[in-house]
């Protein structure tokens, strides 16, 4: 099987993967491969906090041209996947010099399955962009083609409790990977002073309480012919079996009502709103919430306030020398400039993405002693 992630987090979900049991596990570029039996498919989707989607392979092959690609595509036999009575999507993932536009890609797949069920069964199954019985994907690497089940069906950052947000979130997968690449684990007091809809606080609560971030939603492999019903609902009840009481403070903020409000409506769909301290005020008059806390945040780069976006980070290194000395520190921002004037020496810095922007995660460790 595959699972995909962004840049820079594959490390994380291989650590992910193998704590699930899962065999062979092997990185790749935004992606981490890896075997196991349906159960380890299940505990993949239900758990893996930095997964973006769960493909199990069915065909892999090489192909020319777009003919070719149709042939061999046709061959397969798809009545084992898809029932001729039922709808699929196809969608696809392209790097070649020889299949230059991903959705011709796909459109020649649909077209191959379509006409496999014609030739068969003199019937077909339609198509449903929306929501797909089955969810097939087609991954391109120049000409080395590999044909998947998508297991997830809506990426896995969907947790379901985001239907509300302001300017640009942060995807809840890259939440989860900053949270655990730096190394917060729920036993220390935690703090987002720039909280925004507050998607890095709700995912600090879901590791805090060991809550599986797929508990709310629903899987693509729950309409496949194989769906084992009695196995996922063991793995489900496993998984819910083993959240626990969350034991440190847990603390947003943010300058912007609209967005404490839509930060508190978010932590109430996922089910943690009272493990959440969440309040309108300025990073600037904030205090540190006990002793030995960890801040992850999440500025802006740059683009929506402009000139003064150099000054902000000035302050945001002052504040952190002044009023938050034993803290760790963590800031994540795709302005390679502005970062600079934090006027902190980082002891880490990581390279990560935020859709296309080029991030840094930059730790800065406030000694005692104002070192």
């Amino acid at each position: 099987m595959t699972a995909k992630t962004f840049f820079g987090l594959e490390e994380v979900l291989y650590n992910e993967l193998i704590n699930i049991g899962a065999k062979d596990v092997k990185k790749g570029r935004r992606a981490v491969t890896f075997k196991g039996d349906l159960e380890v498919l299940y505990k993949a989707n239900l758990h893996c906090r930095t997964a973006l989607k769960i493909l199990m392979p069915i065909k892999e092959f090489k192909a020319r041209n777009e003919q070719d690609l149709y042939e061999k595509v046709k061959k397969v036999n798809w009545a084992k996947y898809i029932d001729k009575d039922g709808t699929f999507a196809v969608d696809s993932t392209v790097w070649s010099e020889t299949f230059r536009h991903s959705k011709f890609v796909a459109l020649k797949v649909k077209d191959a399955i379509a006409d496999h069920f014609m030739d068969v069964f003199r019937r077909r199954p339609n198509v449903d962009v929306k929501n797909p019985d089955i969810q097939v994907h087609i991954h391109v690497t120049k000409n080395d083609c590999i044909l998947s089940l998508d297991s997830s069906g809506e990426a896995l950052n969907r947790r379901g409790y985001r239907t509300e947000q302001k300017a640009a979130p942060l995807n809840e997968v890259l939440a989860a990977g900053l949270l655990i690449l730096s190394g917060w684990k729920g036993d220390r007091p935690f703090l987002d002073p720039m909280c925004g809809s507050g998607t890095i606080l709700i995912e600090a609560a879901m590791i805090a309480s060991n809550t599986p971030p797929g508990l709310k939603r629903k899987f693509a492999f729950m309409k496949w012919p194989k769906y084992d019903r009695r196995l996922w609902n063991q793995v489900f009840r496993e998984g819910k079996r083993a959240r626990k009481e969350i034991e440190v403070p847990i603390v947003g903020s943010d300058i912007d009502r609209g967005a404490i409000e839509v930060a508190m409506a978010n932590a109430g769909r996922s089910g943690l709103d009272e493990d959440l301290r969440i309040s309108k005020q300025s990073f600037f008059e904030r205090k540190a919430i006990g002793d030995n806390g960890v801040i992850v945040c999440n500025p802006p780069y740059g683009e929506r306030i402009g000139s003064d976006i150099e000054e902000l980070y000035k302050k945001m290194g002052d504040k952190l020398k002044q009023d938050f000395t034993g803290y760790d520190a963590w800031i994540f921002s795709g302005n390679m400039k502005a970062i600079k004037f934090v006027g902190l020496r980082p002891s880490q810095k990581i390279e990560l993405y935020n859709g296309a922007i080029e991030c840094r995660f930059a730790k800065y460790e406030m000694y005692r002693g104002g070192k």
